[in-house]
């Protein structure tokens, strides 16, 4: 059988969540997946950035990373997207990015795809769940096949989060256990992925 494509699409303003989609993307790529790892464009006005250094030293630390397309989605057969949460919910640069998938949409050429989702947040309780919740909206429009981690490994007892991997952004940088937790629901992603595709290959 053909190996299980995914695209693993976030944004990321100071880099907890560029963390977690490289650690999603080694997750599945060690469950055998063919990976691209996409960033969304960045939005923000130049002076905002350059007003928190942290921000401007991301954006020059992640410049090798390429934009998403819709193609991206389209040659996908696991989606996972990554977001900071903005007041409970995803950051803008990603929903524009979500909000030009509608000629996918209208083809139907993102329905049955496996769809997850994880995010950062600065505070405790800042918003990390509602954020996923907000992007399962999407998913549900797409038709896609939601696979959360849920408490399927060992390491979901240690982050507490089951519906996507979350890190609290004001502690620190991820933990290796939140790195875990990210690797873990990319391959939780791409085993599901796979089975739906071998069923379908078989009729």
């Amino acid at each position: 059988m053909e190996p299980v494509n995914v695209a693993i699409v976030y944004y990321s303003a100071t880099g907890s969540v560029h963390a977690l989609a490289r650690a999603a993307a080694e997750g599945a790529e060690k469950a055998g997946a063919i990976v691209r790892l996409r960033k969304v464009r960045e939005l923000a006005p130049p002076e905002a950035i350059e007003a928190n250094p942290a921000w401007a030293r991301h954006i020059n630390d992640s410049a090798d990373v390429a934009e998403a397309t819709l193609d991206d989605l389209g040659w996908a057969d696991a989606v996972l997207l990554g977001t900071p949460t903005r007041f409970g919910n995803p950051a803008s640069q990603l929903r524009a990015f979500l909000e030009t998938t509608g000629p996918l949409w209208a083809q139907g050429k993102l329905a049955d795809k496996v769809c997850s989702a994880f995010t950062a947040g600065n505070t405790l309780h800042g918003g990390q769940e509602s954020t996923i919740l907000a992007l399962s909206n999407t998913f549900y429009h797409w038709g896609g096949v939601m696979v959360p981690p849920g408490y399927t490994d060992p390491v979901q007892f240690k982050t507490g989060n089951p519906y996507g991997t979350s890190h609290v952004a004001g502690q620190g940088e991820p933990s290796e256990d939140t790195l875990q937790s990210a690797r873990h629901q990319a391959r939780r992603a791409v085993d599901v992925a796979a089975a739906l595709k071998a069923g379908r290959a078989t009729g």
